[in-house]
Formats: C-alpha cells, structure tokens, sequence
C-alpha cells in the first residue's frame, strides 16, 4: 500500500494525543498530577493540538475533503465512521475536563475517567479500520488494533513523563509505565512481523479469476497501458532489504533509544530528567514514524492478483 503522509501523521499524532490525555487524566485522578493551570494548559494543549492536527490531516487523503462529514453517517457498519464519531465525542469531556483544570483548577473524577475512556475507545476503532479489511492479509490481523493502543498509550506516557519533568512535578512512576509500555509495543510489534512473515497467502490469481480448474493462471497482457490509481495506491511494494533495515531502525528509536532516554531520568538530577525526558520525545517521535510508514508499505492488497501478483 502507497505510505500517504497525511494517514501517518493521523495514527501517529493522534495516537499520541490521546495517550496523552489519558494519563493527564487517570494521573489527576490518582493523585500523580497537581490540577494546576499552566500544567492543564501545556498538557492539555499539547494533547487536544495533536488529536486535531491528525484529524484534519487525515482528510487530506480525501479526494474530497469537503465530504468528510458524510462518513459519520456510518456508524453501524464502518469503522471509520465510528472513530469519527468517537473523536467529536471525546472533546466534549476532554473540553470540559481542560476547562475546570484550567479556570477553576478543580478536577470532577467521572469527567476525566469519561475523557480516558473515550480517547481508548478512539484509539482501537482506529486499529480496527485496518483490522476490518481482508482484503489486505498484513493488516487482517489480531494485533493490529491492540498495536495501536499500546503504541497510542505509550508514546503519550513519554510525553507524559516529559511535561512532569518540564514542570518539576516528576516522579519514579511515569517514567517506569512509559518504559513498560515501549516494552510491550515492542513485543508486540515483534509478533506482529513474525505473523505477517509466516502467514499463508490465502488469495491466489486462480481464485481471483475463478479459472484455477484450468491449471495455473498468468496475465498474457498488463491490465492497463499506464500507471492508474489502483496501481498507485495497492501496488507499492518495499524490497525485503530494505525493509528489514527499517525494522531495526523501528526497534531502535522507537523503543530501545526512548527505554534508555527514560532510564537517564531516574538520576536525581534535574537536568538529566529533563534531557533524557526530551531526548525520549524526540527518538519515538521519529521511530513512530518509521514503524507507521512501514505498516502501510509492506502491506499487500488482493487487487494485485489481477496485475501480476501470484498470490496475497
């Protein structure tokens, strides 16, 4: 599949968005975060500015943007209109939420567990517009829309970690989910590869014409003279080189560059905290990118059966 940079600043800074917001408000509940206004405006800004600026990013791979509305419509059948109706829906408690913090810095605790709740919801019905389609074998898998969670939850518990450092408010705690949870995206992500590598191709070109009762089955001629929209958009492949290097760059910055960054702020030193803390932002925010670019690559659409593919 065609890597739309639009679709991946949405799942990735989204994503992270709503981590974000969610341990901004579960950490109120619990009495990790002081409910104080120029920490609800940082957070919450930061939060609520990544969730927007991946939603309107991703109507730029719309061939008509202006129509984007109609897609709410769906909601009992399609995942993408359910994700877009859980965004809008998830700005009315985390508007709220930010409000009281910010003007009255008082929290109500049904609001902000509504607004944690919410963006989680948000983030797996995103996961499963990918999981949904089997037409594409990469994606049709258990832990795609898990991947997105994890992944969501742990890029914002760096950011997390880092808006504590940057307001003298850090703590042991935020610094160790974060790196759980990197450990986890990365086992996850492990799996996720070995499955899509050792998966059967289900789909054949026989099946796909339906003349695999006359043996094997060929193009004699190329579908199209020229490239179209099809071709473009399912039929972009990455060499298997080449996309084992981005898979260790993923385990790298990702993962292993933001556990170490992390493991720099548990020395009782304000500087280090807020080095590392950064230092952490900045490799997942790259390494993110990497590994969201990679899933569209790498993933195979069945239309290709009638363009040379043997099997999907």
């Amino acid at each position: 599949m065609h890597p739309a940079y639009s679709v991946i600043l949405f799942t990735t800074a989204s994503g992270a968005g709503y981590g974000l917001l969610v341990w901004l408000a579960l950490g109120a509940v619990v009495g990790l975060v002081p409910v104080e206004r120029w920490l609800g405006i940082v957070g919450f800004g930061a939060a609520l500015g990544l969730i927007t600026a991946g939603l309107l990013s991703s109507t730029a791979h719309l061939g008509r943007p202006e129509r984007a509305w109609r897609a709410f419509s769906q909601w009992r059948t399609s995942w993408l209109s359910r994700e877009g109706v859980l965004a809008v829906a998830t700005y009315i408690p985390a508007g709220l939420l930010a409000l009281l913090w910010v003007l009255y810095e008082r929290l109500v605790t049904p609001l902000a567990l509504l607004a944690a709740l919410c963006a989680v919801a948000t983030l797996y019905t995103t996961g499963m517009i990918y999981a949904s389609l089997r037409t594409i074998r990469h994606w049709y898998q258990p832990l795609t829309a898990p991947l997105y969670i994890v992944l969501g939850l742990a890029s914002g518990a760096v950011l997390f970690n880092a808006l504590l450092h940057l307001f003298g408010q850090a703590s042991a705690f935020p610094a160790w989910l974060a790196m759980a949870l990197l450990a986890l995206g990365a086992m996850l992500k492990v799996s996720y590869w070995q499955g899509i590598d050792t998966g059967e191709k289900r789909y054949t070109a026989e099946m796909a014409t339906g003349l695999g009762y006359l043996g094997k089955v060929r193009p004699l001629e190329p579908p199209h003279t020229q490239p179209n929209f099809v071709m473009r958009e399912m039929g972009y492949t990455i060499a298997r080189k080449h996309a084992d290097k981005l898979r260790t760059l993923v385990l790298v910055l990702a993962f292993a560059a933001p556990i170490a960054a992390l493991l720099l702020t548990l020395i009782p030193a304000p500087v280090a905290g807020i080095a590392g803390s950064v230092l952490a932002v900045l490799a997942m925010a790259v390494g993110l990118v990497v590994e969201r670019w990679l899933f569209f690559a790498e993933a195979e659409h069945v239309s290709m059966l009638y363009y040379g593919a043997e099997a999907a």
